[in-house]
């Protein structure tokens, strides 16, 4: 995502708090996806990771 690093100061730096708080939850979704995609991942393609519920 291109430009959300820069998007984040701009709008601190406008004191726009919407946006500001709106993009880093934006940013800890994305976050939070990624590490779920991985976790997921690694079961598939690693066969000595065995999940136990």
């Amino acid at each position: 995502m291109p430009g959300v690093g820069r998007l984040v100061l701009w709008s601190i730096y406008q004191r726009d708090y919407p946006l500001t708080q709106s993009t880093i939850l934006f940013i800890a979704v994305m976050f939070m996806t990624i590490n779920l995609a991985v976790d997921m991942l690694y079961g598939v393609l690693d066969p000595r990771i065995r999940y136990s519920a």
